[in-house]
């Protein structure tokens, strides 16, 4: 699930459990100040069956997203609003990066402030010269 490695023993250290009451702080305070925060999973010492129990109990919820920029990533809302699982893989499908932010939505999904001022100005000159938005290859038209 949350390791590229399987752990035959199964071993757990009870990691999970902990990391589930500093979601549990770190949720409350988003939910009283709006701050965010964010878990980054390899960094810790988790066995493969503490990732397995974290994701277990974290459950996944009705929001998934699964990007490709610079590898493949999928991004889930767990059974508990504003906090998300964050999973990036790289060379090989390897898991590159994995993370568990508590926000309202994730980093990687926020556009950034540049994109947006350059979009407003590209729709305001195709506005200007009273030209159609250019066509996605991948829309279906009815």
């Amino acid at each position: 699930m949350g390791c590229d490695s399987e752990d035959p023993a199964g071993l757990r250290t009870g990691l999970a459990q902990s990391l589930l009451r500093e979601i549990a702080q770190h949720l409350a305070v988003l939910a009283e100040s709006g701050v965010p925060a964010a878990i980054d999973l390899r960094s810790l010492p988790m066995t493969p069956a503490d990732l397995r129990e974290l994701e277990d109990m974290l459950g996944r919820g009705d929001v998934e997203v699964f990007l490709n920029v610079a590898g493949a990533s999928e991004i889930w809302e767990t059974h508990y609003a504003g906090v998300w699982w964050v999973r990036h893989r790289g060379a090989g499908d390897a898991i590159a990066a994995e993370r568990i932010e508590i926000t309202t939505i994730p980093q990687i999904l926020m556009t950034h402030a540049a994109d947006i001022a350059a979009s407003a100005a590209r729709l305001r000159d195709d506005l200007a010269a009273d030209a159609p938005p250019p066509a996605r290859e991948d829309t279906e038209h009815a």
